[in-house]
């Protein structure tokens, strides 16, 4: 494949054909080869490459390669190490830390290299333009309003872009192709050889996401969620596109599966196996993870319930949640009589969404507590 293609460039994007078949022709069997000292010494730095995803904010360290054999292995076995724990989260992270580091180093290539490797994307970097359907494929995940369709310029079915643009489509391009080939099959003997790591692994990824989201504050639940989550509890049933929108907001601000089951315990046609499946697909256990519905659309289904001021400023049920939280955690800090949720608009943003947990939690088990003394109660009568 010429000189380009030595070990050093296949370290540089292991995602690549070539780097995996490299990995694949030299390590015929992975039970044998994770049972040598030098093995071990590979899967630490698999593991070491997991955790520097957990807490990457999108800043890389100077380092990014290392020894290039190593660090082609590392990344075999960090896929590995995801894999055997089956945390989604964990997954996804790994697969936007590894396109962000190949995206870097690209960034450093030489022209001949980065028109190798964008051919193997099917991007080409010179056209400044990218065909309808493969953009709408990538620009779909990408958060900004500047990405849609209709904000950009469109001629003979392609999308006229500057080249910052298709390098950040391109990182995206990594990214999926990374997530697709995610989670391997990887059998229970080799699962058991990553076992003592695994611990560890979740805990810094559990101590990360509490830094990041802290814990879920319910009141600051906009109108609408609270509305869906009292009819629960009041023992009403909810519209298939109510239970979409709850478990979907829920979900994104960071209650466990587990938990959102246990709110739907008070619905009338409760069915523990169907909930669990339903909140299982909307988590993305079955490849497509949903997002709660927008403002706009919970009014076209009458969902839009007990719409307050604050509603006013915003366009969705998360930025109000995130407004509201960050205008609480304002009010603590100084202690001022101003009303949560007065930051101005567009203050916050996706990366400030706190997790809190404890007060949910608090419901639930209230709500669990009080069922229970209701069967004491019906018992005894």
């Amino acid at each position: 494949m010429g000189e380009r293609l030595d070990l050093k460039f296949l370290a540089r994007y292991p995602f690549l054909k070539e780097s995996q078949e490299y990995v694949g022709e030299r390590v015929l069997d992975l039970d044998r080869f994770l049972s040598s000292g030098y093995g071990r010494l590979i899967l630490n730095r698999g593991a070491e490459r997991v955790m520097a995803s957990i807490g990457f904010k999108g800043v890389l360290p100077g380092e990014q390669v290392g020894e290039p054999e190593r660090a082609l292995y590392s990344y075999a076995l960090a896929r590995v190490i995801v894999s055997c724990i089956g945390e989604r989260d964990l997954i996804e992270r790994l697969c936007r830390y590894e396109a962000a580091k190949a995206t870097a180093l690209f960034l450093e290539e030489g022209e001949e290299g980065q028109k190798f490797v964008s051919s193997r994307l099917g991007i080409d970097l010179g056209s400044r333009e990218m065909p309808v359907v493969k953009y709408v494929e990538l620009a779909s995940f990408m958060r900004s309003e500047s990405w849609r369709l209709v904000n950009r310029a469109v001629c003979r079915g392609r999308v006229r872009l500057e080249r910052e643009e298709l390098i950040e489509l391109m990182r995206e391009q990594i990214r999926q192709i990374i997530q697709k080939q995610l989670p391997l099959q990887v059998n229970a003997e080799l699962c058991e050889k990553i076992a003592p790591m695994r611990q560890e692994i979740l805990r810094v990824l559990q101590e990360q996401t509490l830094q990041q989201f802290g814990e879920v504050q319910e009141s600051s639940f906009p109108p609408c969620m609270r509305a869906l989550i009292d009819a629960i509890t009041s023992g009403r049933n909810l519209p298939h596109q109510g239970r979409f929108a709850l478990t979907a907001f829920l979900h994104t601000i960071g209650l466990s599966n587990t938990e959102i089951v246990e709110i739907y315990r008070r619905a009338p046609d409760f069915d523990i196996s169907k909930t669990m499946y339903q909140v299982d697909h909307i988590a993305g256990a079955r490849g497509t993870e949903y997002t709660p519905p927008s403002c706009a659309t919970m009014r076209t289904y009458s969902l839009c319930i007990g719409k307050d001021e604050f509603c006013e400023r915003v366009g969705h049920p998360l930025r109000y949640y995130l407004r509201r939280k960050k205008g609480a955690k304002k009010k603590r800090e100084r202690g001022s009589g101003d009303l949560p949720g007065d930051s101005p608009a567009g203050a916050a943003d996706d990366g400030e969404i706190d997790e809190e947990r404890n007060r949910v939690a608090e419901t639930i088990a209230r709500h669990r507590r009080e069922d229970e003394e209701k069967k004491d109660e019906e018992q005894q009568s």
